[in-house]
């Protein structure tokens, strides 16, 4: 459909930001629903982070979906954050409001769960431990959103274990009581006994990275595996997962449901995520590769 002076506008904003899927899935969106609008990738460098989400509003943006390195100069540029955002202290969604203010959220938990949900909708989050590999934001995100979801409990494993100490210590603040234990890189493959759910949340697996070292022998049958590096879609952890016949939950559909709060606002309609939507992303994926 052609896009008219009246259209609905709205971005992704990284440094880099040309490898960014997101402008693909909107667009889709967009089209699909026959809406006047667009979505546009934003290449900021990081120290223009903060006055360029202050900008949006000025430039008639509706708002924009915030990616690396930006999503703290996104939560430190936002009027307004939410409860979800507050808590794992980024942004990954702004949303300008009617009266010009900027409010900010992190999409990035829910978009998780919506594809665990999906991809392996027999689990139960009282079933087991939860055991996460790496620190990083999204591993922060992952961790929050299955301890509010009820998990009994958290393994954090990570090369570098101080940093597993200090994000243990920020989930023990937040769920007392709560037991979140840190387990030694080399004893990860030990790590898994018992456990109801593993998730991979670094950048081991990808493209260029080598793979995650890691034994499943101790990982009971019925747990899910889920990995959220999709390039490659099936990482060798979920290849190995999917052979002794575990559920695995590939990280293409987080990237897809995480997107879905953001184009209600700027597009005035809930999107499904649904085959052709994870085919459009899906084909842009293979042609990179």
């Amino acid at each position: 459909m052609r896009i008219t002076g009246a259209a609905r506008v709205a971005g992704v904003m990284g440094w880099p930001i040309a490898h960014s899927l997101s402008p693909v899935l909107h667009g889709f969106w967009f089209e699909r629903h026959g809406i006047d609008g667009a979505y546009v990738p934003l290449p900021v460098r990081p120290e223009d982070a903060i006055t360029a989400i202050r900008t949006l509003p000025k430039l008639g943006f509706l708002g924009c979906n915030v990616t690396l390195p930006h999503k703290e100069a996104a939560f430190a540029a936002v009027d307004v954050r939410d409860a979800v955002a507050t808590r794992m202290g980024v942004v990954n969604t702004v949303m300008v409001q009617p009266d010009g203010s900027l409010h900010g959220t992190s999409t990035d938990g829910a978009g998780f769960l919506a594809n665990l949900a999906e991809q392996a909708p027999d689990w139960r989050a009282e079933q087991g431990p939860a055991v996460l590999f790496g620190t990083g934001g999204a591993a922060r995100a992952v961790a929050i959103t299955l301890l509010d979801a009820g998990v009994p409990s958290m393994r954090l494993i990570n090369r570098t274990e101080a940093k597993a100490q200090a994000l243990a210590c920020d989930l023990r603040a937040m769920f007392p009581g709560r037991p979140v234990e840190v387990v030694a890189w080399q004893e990860r493959a030990e790590g898994l006994d018992g456990a109801g759910l593993l998730v991979q949340c670094t950048s081991l697996g990808m493209k260029g990275q080598p793979d995650l070292d890691l034994a499943l022998d101790a990982l009971p049958g019925s747990a899910p595996v889920a990995d959220l590096v999709y390039t490659p879609l099936e990482t060798g952890l979920l290849r190995r997962a999917r052979e002794r016949g575990h559920p695995v939950v590939d990280g293409l559909g987080m990237l897809l449901h995480q997107a879905v709060p953001g184009f209600a606002h700027w597009g005035g309609v809930t999107p499904v995520v649904d085959a052709a939507a994870r085919q459009v992303v899906l084909d842009v994926l293979q042609k990179r590769s």
